[in-house]
């Protein structure tokens, strides 16, 4: 009879408690839906932080646009913009070409800072259908370079969106550029080029696009894999590293290949004339710290700084990756990167490199004299 009583107690007692827990549970709609743009929560991690705002070292960056350059005033307000990060060189890509790039080189030598100011040239893929088209180009590289230019930069439409006369694209190994890629090798510039975009851009817009909100923010990056596929446009940036090998090229963005570190070891092992930089891509490496700093480690004489915009603001994001060990740190744009990042913690002898020794073994005419030994 106890035995009974016992158990109705029990049984009335525990229901109550388990009604009265239940009532004290806020009710969740389980229907709701949270838009990923907006779902950004703070991180509850608690960690040491080291924010890094200036560069440990003197640096150069090889991959930066200035359309301003011919003004004497833009040049000094960058100048202090480098400075306050330890920037010692900026490389600008944009130097257009012929009589505009001479006109931007009469500006720079004439100012104080000549010697932290660099420029690459650029060329017209559009009219190769002309009869003369190699050899003015020819020419013009030839000019360009006794007037200062220290490299070429090729923009990715030039293998992409440029048409020809017959409204045909413009294949980047189109034998008519032979010549060009030799007569940069000839005069021991460098060609910074830039072929494709993110893998991502050719995959279904959907749920398995880890570019999806960069793509619907962004919808001209999207491209359609029926006019040509990444895959295509890369093997014919490769096919002109190999067939000239005496010409040294910079491949912008790691070529395309921050997120497949090992293909990208492949390719290096198969083309020793060419170099990488980093611009654009430092959540990738960010995001996989053991395997960077494996690939660092490898290949640390042919990596080179780049940043692409030159947005002061978001330097120190790559200095932080870089030289700290801090962990779970978020990029400046959600649409690039929604993940977060880690300190790669990098050694200061593949920083020095990174950051100017290698942009000194690999373009020319640079002042030493701004580094450390």
């Amino acid at each position: 009879m106890k035995k009974n009583h016992l158990l109705l107690y029990i049984l009335f007692f525990g229901s109550t408690l388990l009604t009265y827990g239940q009532r004290q549970r806020p009710a969740i709609d389980s229907t709701l839906k949270m838009d990923f743009e907006i779902y950004d929560p703070p991180s509850t991690l608690v960690v040491p932080e080291n924010p890094v705002s200036s560069a440990k070292f003197p640096f150069i960056d090889v991959h930066s646009h200035h359309w301003r350059m011919n003004d004497t005033n833009y040049l000094h307000k960058i100048m202090g913009q480098m400075d306050t990060m330890n920037m010692q060189i900026v490389v600008n890509l944009s130097g257009r070409g012929g009589k505009r790039l001479k006109a931007m080189m009469d500006i720079v030598n004439a100012s104080p800072y000549a010697n932290r100011f660099v420029v690459f040239t650029n060329i017209e893929l559009r009219s190769i259908d002309d009869p003369d088209w190699t050899e003015s180009t020819v020419k013009q590289i030839e000019y360009d370079y006794n007037n200062g230019a220290r490299g070429l930069k090729i923009y990715k439409s030039q293998g992409m969106s440029n048409l020809d006369s017959m409204e045909n694209r413009i294949r980047i190994d189109d034998p008519r550029i032979d010549p060009i890629w030799a007569k940069c090798g000839e005069l021991g510039i460098p060609v910074l080029i830039h072929s494709a975009d993110p893998a991502s851009f050719w995959k279904p817009l959907d749920e398995n696009n880890e570019r999806w909100l960069e793509l619907k923010l962004r919808p001209g990056r999207k491209r359609d894999p029926a006019n040509f596929t990444f895959e295509q446009i890369i093997a014919e940036q490769h096919n002109i590293f190999k067939k000239h090998p005496n010409t040294t090229f910079i491949a912008a963005h790691m070529g395309w290949y921050p997120n497949d570190l090992k293909r990208l070891s492949g390719y290096l092992e198969e083309m020793p004339n060419v170099y990488v930089e980093i611009g654009a891509v430092i959540a990738e490496l960010g995001r996989q710290p053991k395997m960077a700093n494996w690939f660092f480690e490898k290949y640390q004489d042919r990596i080179l700084f780049g940043k692409d915009s030159f947005k002061p603001e978001e330097y120190p994001t790559y200095f932080r990756v870089l030289e700290s060990g801090d962990e779970y740190f978020p990029y400046y744009k959600k649409y690039h990167a929604f993940w977060k990042m880690y300190g790669l913690e990098l050694p200061d002898n593949i920083l020095r490199k990174l950051y100017y020794k290698n942009a000194l073994k690999v373009i020319p005419g640079l002042d030493a004299s701004l580094f450390p030994e």
